[in-house]
């Protein structure tokens, strides 16, 4: 823009002056990084004007008195030098482009700072738990004039424009403003509106490149593969569930019953036409399923935004947003009110271990490595193709902890399922020896994950009391789940991978061969009480050639589905919350798939229908008998009653509360064992309540089925014992007669 050729006017050449060369080509070329110093009224220099840029451009007004502007000659630049004092703070433009279409609108560059100092204050160190309120694209109103605020962090950039339909995705339209050193940039847009498509294009300081991203903190993204972010107005959801958060925040979840269905939404059901599902119609259709099965609460797979289906939703690009591929954030918080008022909690899987390298993500943000660390010897996941946050850089923990605040608060869920901390907390997770960078005392942990870590749980557990931060944690890593000031990380549980890979290499071996193996279903003991443990069957299991569950079992068809049957009596009755992914509950027969649902068609057939029902009488065992979850993590609430019974493949053991004693009886082998003899704690009548080979779930219906009087009779060390049959590869769970 050759600005020294044009023919000069005295108040042209006086505003070129002014201005200077240099600034009008950075606002030319895009690369300006303080517009507001060249845009709008300039009050400044000696002489007031107001200066404005706008390409494709035949006439701008501004609207008030109908003032015509001067176009700076063979340039996008116009000026207003007259009648100033006629044109209040805010003006606004009306335009007509070079095809002779008219808009009007407020110049975005009439409009002051809008972020407090305070609040950037606070993003920089790290410690602001609602800067998704702040940061992103939020509507506000002006002195009565309503317009989108825009925010985004990108400190190595040299210029960030918003750009969307409203300015035909052109970066030079409009420039944000920049808050200095802190990195954030902001602009005000009047006359944007709910549902507005935008990204922001952002020029990198050194290097030049050029980027388009989508928002981080955006809180709606298009239907994927489109990856524009989208203006979503201030949630005004109606929520009903007060009840359930009041008494949430006095949840004992040490003490109470926790029975988890971990779900993936898009391929659980579909419509006739096999399209998603709506998160309102998944609402309703969920809640029938777990009432009847029984569960606590539900699990979803990650429904945060994410680019690829094949990802299961772990690879995150939406970190505030619920996906569309389901509906709206307001279907999803109507999906999660839904299951409040009908008793159900809600957990979230969420990824704060790694993100993807997608152009129009988080990596290579403002064209540095501003999320990830540049090293990929710390910045990269060689297994997973993705990026490892910088959890040394307070914005960066501070994206992901209000990312924690925003599930909990905004969208009232009860719980978190933190992804993949193993290899947060390791340097070296899957890593070739050469191929990692030690700590500075030359140490293979991840010390600023760990604070990370450590500092999110530290804040959801003191601001969001009865909600749960889980750990998938595969390692012996020490105090997962005790506090911070002892030492500890401070999640409320982690996942028992120990006791699920020795469980499911126990049963899968075949019957003749149990007792050779019984130490693989003891040794857990070990261990047991030195966490909170959850025992998970998840979705991890039966996917990549693992086999379904119901295939994991030996034997011929019978003996499958006894030996699954036997294996969900063990895990509702050993300590430990539970977890089970969707299908396993009816024996779905083929390993899981995201493209398509599961085979719930199987339900016709006894087999399957037996497995659901049993599913769901010890789901309410669990829940209605205090012993088997009153002390799940306490030493006090499980006793041996024989673990040494190898030739017969049997186990037995008490599940104990303060009042109240379930007797546990285990046959690993398909031999019914007659007159089998246990120990009991006294005389009296024993029930039992429960028994995996009955014929209401399909099975054999053997065994003893009356009350059993307990004898004078010594066994092991007690002086009373009573005798039954034990039905073949099934478990029974007795309880004295009050």
């Amino acid at each position: 823009m050759p600005l020294n050729n044009a023919p000069s006017t005295d108040k042209t050449d006086s505003i070129l002056e002014a201005v200077g060369q240099d600034n009008f080509d950075k606002i030319a070329q895009a690369r300006h990084h303080n517009p507001f110093s060249v845009l709008g009224n300039q009050t400044a220099y000696k002489d007031n004007f107001i200066l404005f840029y706008s390409p494709d451009t035949q006439l701008l007004n501004i609207t008030e008195k109908n003032i015509s502007t001067t176009r700076i000659a063979e340039s996008d630049f116009f000026f207003c030098s007259e009648h100033l004092e006629e044109i209040g703070e805010h003006y606004s433009l009306k335009r007509t482009d070079t095809r002779n279409n008219v808009t009007s609108y407020y110049d975005p560059y009439c409009f002051r700072e809008q972020i407090d100092d305070y609040d950037i204050h606070l993003y920089s160190e790290g410690k602001h738990l609602n800067i998704y309120r702040i940061l992103g694209s939020h509507p506000k109103t002006i002195d009565g004039i309503d317009g989108i605020l825009f925010a985004v962090w990108a400190p190595n950039a040299s210029r960030v424009s918003v750009i969307g339909g409203f300015n035909e995705w052109d970066g030079r339209r409009y420039p944000m403003r920049s808050r200095g050193i802190s990195g954030v940039w902001e602009l005000f847009i009047p006359g944007l509106a709910d549902k507005t498509l935008y990204k922001y294009e952002i020029c990198n300081r050194k290097s030049g490149s050029i980027s388009s991203k989508t928002d981080p903190y955006a809180q709606q993204f298009e239907l994927r593969p489109r990856t524009a972010s989208v203006v979503r107005k201030i949630p005004d959801y109606q929520w009903q569930d007060n009840p359930w958060m009041k008494a949430r925040e006095k949840f004992d979840w040490l003490h109470e019953p926790l029975s988890i269905y971990e779900c993936h939404l898009g391929s659980w059901q579909r419509d006739e036409n096999g399209e998603f599902l709506n998160y309102r119609e998944l609402a309703h259709r969920l809640v029938d399923h777990i009432k009847e099965t029984g569960f606590t609460h539900i699990e979803l797979l990650p429904i945060t935004e994410h680019p690829y289906d094949a990802s299961w939703g772990y690879q995150t690009t939406g970190y505030f947003a619920p996906t569309s591929r389901f509906g709206t954030a307001d279907d999803f918080r109507y999906f999660v009110n839904y299951c409040h008022e009908h008793g159900i909690g809600v957990l979230l899987d969420w990824v704060p271990a790694h993100f993807p390298k997608d152009e129009h993500g988080l990596a290579s943000f403002d064209g540095s490595a501003l999320y990830e660390h540049e090293d990929p010897r710390r910045g990269e996941h060689r297994d997973w193709g993705t990026l490892i946050y910088n959890y040394g850089r307070n914005e960066v923990k501070n994206f992901l902890i209000s990312s924690a605040v925003f599930w909990l608060e905004e969208c009232h869920i009860d719980g978190l399922r933190v992804d993949a901390v193993a290899s947060m907390l390791y340097l070296d997770y899957s890593r070739e020896d050469d191929d990692w960078i030690p700590n500075q005392y030359g140490g293979n942990e991840n010390i600023e994950a760990i604070d990370f870590l450590r500092e999110l749980n530290s804040v959801t557990h003191a601001n969001y009391p009865g909600t749960m931060i889980m750990a998938e944690e595969s390692t012996a890593w020490p105090l997962v789940t005790r506090p911070t000031d002892v030492g500890g990380l401070g999640f409320s549980m982690k996942w028992n991978m120990g006791w699920m890979h020795d469980t499911l290499k126990y049963f899968s071996k075949k019957t003749v061969h149990r007792n050779y193996h019984h130490n693989q279903l003891t040794f857990g003991l070990l261990y047991l009480f030195s966490e909170n443990f959850i025992l998970p069957f998840s979705h991890d299991e039966v996917v990549h050639g693992k086999s379904s569950m119901i295939h994991k079992m030996p034997g011929d068809e019978w003996q499958r589905f006894a030996i699954l049957r036997l294996l969900y009596t063990y895990m509702f009755t050993y300590p430990g919350k539970k977890l089970l992914f969707m299908g396993c509950e009816f024996g779905q027969g083929e390993e899981w798939s995201h493209e398509k649902i599961l085979d719930w068609y199987v339900l016709q057939y006894p087999l399957h229908e037996g497995l659901k029902k049993m599913v769901g009488d010890l789901n309410n065992l669990y829940i209605q008998q205090t012993a088997m979850h009153k002390f799940d993590f306490e030493p006090q609430g499980f006793e041996w009653i024989d673990c040494q019974d190898t030739s017969q493949s049997i186990l037995s053991y008490k599940r104990k509360s303060e009042n109240e004693l379930i007797i546990v009886l285990l046959n690993f082998t398909p031999v019914i064992r007659k007159k089998y003899r246990i120990a009991v704690p006294c005389l009296g009548d024993y029930e039992i309540i429960f028994n995996s080979d009955s014929k209401y779930y399909a099975g054999s219906n053997a065994g003893s089925h009356t009350v059993i009087h307990a004898e004078k009779v010594a066994w092991k060390e007690s002086q009373t014992s009573i005798s039954l049959t034990l039905p073949p590869l099934a478990g029974l769970i007795i309880k004295l007669k009050s």
